[in-house]
């Protein structure tokens, strides 16, 4: 007789669920836990350090439900497979689920629990794990959770002492303050930065045949140039005169051939900032449009800090790189990358599509837009990953003058072979420029792109034109998205799963605004980063954050013990709270107004000037602070009550980074091209808004939340003026999508509902493709109801015009129409179901309760006589 085994397997997303539902079968039963299902409650006190860091979790209210769902699938169940995502915070999830479900006795009766991992949604990965489950690993969990208790202790622990001797500030965290420090330190010498004039000298060449060519000034009077070498118009000039017309002769033709090595495969990191550069997309939406793929199956696992690939992966490639490209273009062997982290993610796989025989032809043809586009860097990353390097032919000639005093070089450089640059090449910015493998080339200071002339050894050259060009030293530029995550990468602070959700608690908390995709440090997160570096610096100084995600990965090894760890940090941690307890609110910000003085009141004398009160003459303006936060006062105070908002003296900047003076509202910023009514920028209680016209209720609109007043043009208050913006009609049910600004910042609106906008995305040109993507979420999104399925659109009413659409709703199909919902008859057939059949069932809807005609006011008593009082009602006995 054969006996049915019931299995539930548990995964974070319903997605997920449906995909592994496919693989498995009727006899199991795949349901979604909607991520994490406990942790510590938002209060005082969930860690304990006097109880031997005792912790209390609890359920999350949307968790309930999920949860619920899974304890009535355990009822008469065999097997339990807790199939969370393969990471710390996935075994971390898989441990919350089993607890929570022992709480509630749901697993009672259930013979088997098992932990199972794969890292990639394909039917082969999920029926080996299946078939190769093991136990939770409680090093792994223990990882997590001393990993969210140390999060914890600092937010809860610093935050309150933020809150007191800095009011107006928001909060602290043990990632994100270092992350800050990084935005505010490059804000810092940004400031600070005095501009060098430097110049250089290039020269048109001729050959003795004629032929063109362009070299550089390299050594002049038997010096060697270096950058500052030529710093003035009058010595660049008198290099010029020397050098017109003077005779070279070339002593030397140095050839080379030089390879270019392809990149590894993405990590979480690399795929964050390569989606930034090459796609637009912020850290969070390339990690919510690769979860998508990976949930559906397209790539590996997406958070991972591994760059190691499969050996069955790398086979494939190499066979259809050899069949769409040709034999060349596959090297001799296997390229493998071995990471070089610690501890790479529990040693996961790099981010690859799971057949790379799905091109990303196939990907436009069966995804979402967004979702074909991360999926293509993806799939030519990884093929290029294994293609033959590139291969370049080079040559540096160098000339001397007869006097053999100046110098000078050429350089060029000719594409010899492709390789993996015939798919893909990797976006490089200005101030994330990497170092370039190339095999023998120890001189690629001048990778030039021009095709030298033939030349000889010997042969005389002679100058045609002298160029000489004038330079200014720049400041370094302020991150971008992709620029943090490699630093933070670099000085190994936090996780690739963290480094999304870290940037997005800046923004939120309005310690930094994101400006053209580049990060600037707002006056609130310097005042922050100044106090922490001035009181608590131990613990915002990068190696002390790093060394402790280097303990955190000896608990994951099984190498210390979490508690250990966590009462090692805790000991100096509280004795520095109780420490600052000492301090006045005067000692904070006089040391904050030291540190914060460029930032404030620019450099040098002009800092001076700009210290001095414009109202008295004589008092000193100074850092203060009060409900509402920081601001500028007089140090005559209360003789003088001159004040000024701090964010007005240093949020604006100028062009070259330096303080802007104090904004005046409103401040007109040109005229409507329409009706000629005055445009302008003004400030009111609830924040910076644009107006048009002067009339009793002109138009306003609010600026979108984080954008700098002083980058506010015409241009952009017409746009944000003429919203609301419609978007377009929806793909599948022909209503219309609109953008707009609310009271709660940017939002879609569609079939009565208000989707807000999400990160990078911008109110003023949010596509079709993206707003509907969001409008699918917010359908899914745990504990939301989404917009009802249409299934059939039946036309217009004869005699309104109004449409009628049958929808899919919870207890069956209805009729929408007119704001009103009539339910179609049981058995009906959809397919078949025509107009004329629905307009004879409207009249037959049944009024919305409330609606019946009111009844007539009953007629007012009498009032009592005056003076005449109501007899007091009797007491019961």
């Amino acid at each position: 007789m054969l006996v049915m085994v019931k299995s539930v397997v548990v995964v974070e997303s319903p997605a997920k669920a449906k995909t592994i539902n496919k693989y498995l079968g009727s006899d199991f039963t795949v349901l979604a836990s909607f991520g994490h299902v406990r942790d510590l409650p938002s209060k005082d006190g969930s860690v304990k350090p006097d109880e031997d860091f005792a912790m209390t979790y609890e359920v999350d209210a949307d968790s309930k439900k999920p949860l619920s769902a899974i304890k009535t699938a355990l009822k008469g169940a065999d097997i339990l497979y807790l199939a969370t995502d393969p990471d710390r915070e996935g075994e971390a999830i898989s441990w919350h689920v089993l607890e929570a479900l022992k709480e509630g006795k749901a697993v009672d009766k259930v013979k088997q629990i098992h932990r199972i991992t794969f890292n990639e949604i394909t039917k082969k990965a999920v029926l080996d794990a299946v078939a190769n489950p093991r136990d939770i690993d409680m090093d792994l969990v223990n990882a997590q959770q001393a990993r969210r208790a140390l999060d914890y202790l600092v937010g809860f622990t610093l935050s309150p002492v933020l809150w007191r001797k800095l009011p107006g500030s928001k909060s602290a965290g043990r990632v994100q303050s270092v992350a800050l420090r990084l935005i505010c330190e490059r804000e810092a010498e940004i400031e600070v930065f005095i501009p060098r004039e430097y110049w250089d000298v290039t020269v048109n060449m001729n050959t003795a045949g004629g032929d063109n060519f362009t070299a550089r000034l390299t050594e002049y009077n038997g010096k060697k140039l270096e950058k500052f070498s030529l710093t003035t118009e009058a010595q660049a000039k008198e290099v010029e005169a020397t050098l017109t017309g003077a005779a070279f002769n070339v002593v030397s033709i140095t050839p080379k051939t030089t390879r270019r090595q392809p990149y590894a495969p993405f990590m979480t990191s690399t795929l964050q900032m390569e989606g930034a550069r090459k796609l637009g997309f912020g850290a969070k939406r390339t990690m919510q449009v690769a979860q998508r793929l990976y949930e559906s199956g397209w790539i590996t696992y997406m958070r991972t800090d591994g760059i190691t690939v499969s050996v069955d992966a790398v086979m494939a490639a190499r066979d259809l790189i050899g069949k769409e490209y040709g034999a060349e273009y596959v090297p001799a062997s296997p390229r493998m990358y071995k990471t070089k982290s610690k501890n790479a993610q529990e040693a996961h796989e790099a981010i690859r599509p799971t057949d790379l025989t799905r091109n990303p032809a196939a990907a436009y043809s069966e995804l979402e837009e967004e979702q074909a586009r991360l999926y293509e860097l993806i799939w030519k990353r990884m093929m290029a990953s294994q293609m033959e390097a590139a291969v370049y032919d080079q040559v540096a000639v160098e000339m001397r003058d007869g006097s053999k005093a100046h110098a000078l070089r050429a350089n060029g450089s000719v594409l010899k072979f492709d390789g993996f640059l015939s798919v893909y090449q990797e976006t490089i910015e200005e101030d994330q420029k990497e170092n370039i493998k190339k095999d023998g080339d120890e001189d690629d200071t001048d990778d030039a792109s021009q095709r030298l002339p033939e030349m000889k050894q010997g042969e005389n050259v002679t100058t045609k034109k002298l160029e000489t060009h004038q330079h200014f030293t720049t400041p370094p530029p302020r991150y971008s998205e992709a620029s943090l995550v490699k630093r933070l990468e670099e000085l190994g602070i936090g996780r690739p799963s963290t480094y999304a959700s870290i940037i997005s608690v800046l923004v939120d908390r309005g310690y930094v605004t994101l400006d053209k995709k580049r990060f600037t440090a707002a006056s609130l997160g310097r005042i922050v980063t100044a106090f922490l570096m001035s009181f608590f610096d131990r613990y915002v100084q990068y190696d002390f954050t790093a060394n402790m995600e280097d303990i955190l990965d000896d608990i994951a090894d099984g190498e210390k013990n979490w508690k250990d760890e966590l009462r090692n940090f805790w000991v100096d941690f509280h004795a520095r709270i109780e420490d600052s307890k000492k301090l006045t609110i005067t000692d904070v910000l006089n040391t904050i107004d030291l540190l914060l003085e460029p930032m404030i009141f620019g450099v040098g004398e002009a800092a001076v000037k700009a210290r001095v009160c414009p109202t008295c003459g004589n008092g000193r303006l100074g850092l203060k602070t009060g409900k509402f936060g920081a601001f500028l006062g007089c140090s005559n105070y209360p003789e003088c009550g001159y004040t000024r908002p701090l964010s007005a003296a240093s949020d604006e900047k100028n062009a070259d980074g330096s303080p802007m003076a104090a904004m005046e509202f409103p401040k007109v910023l040109g005229n409507h091209p329409d009706n000629n009514e005055v445009v302008s920028l003004r400030k009111g209680p609830y924040g910076m808004y644009v107006q048009l016209g002067e009339a009793e209720k002109p138009r306003r609109t609010g600026l979108p939340k984080g954008t700098n007043p002083a980058s506010v043009t015409l241009e952009m208050a017409l746009s944000l003026l003429s919203l609301p913006r419609e978007i377009g009609a929806h793909p599948e049910t022909g209503e219309t999508i609109v953008a707009n600004i609310g009271r709660f910042g940017p939002y879609v609106h569609y079939q009565g509902r208000y989707i807000n906008l999400k990160g990078d995305d911008d109110v003023l040109s949010i596509g079709m493709n993206r707003a509907v993507t969001l409008i699918a979420e917010a359908g899914e999104r745990k504990g939301a109801r989404g917009a009802a399925e249409p299934l059939k659109d039946l036309g217009a009413h004869p005699e309104s015009g109004e449409k009628i659409v049958v929808l899919k709703g919870r207890y069956g199909p209805y009729i929408k129409f007119a704001k009103k919902n009539i339910t179609v008859p049981k058995g009906t057939d959809i397919d078949s179901f025509t107009l004329e059949e629905a307009i004879k069932l409207l009249p037959a809807a049944k009024p919305k309760k409330g609606a019946a005609k009111k009844k007539a006011p009953a007629a007012k008593k009498p009032a009592a006589s005056a003076g005449k009082k109501k007899a007091p009602a009797k007491k019961k006995a």
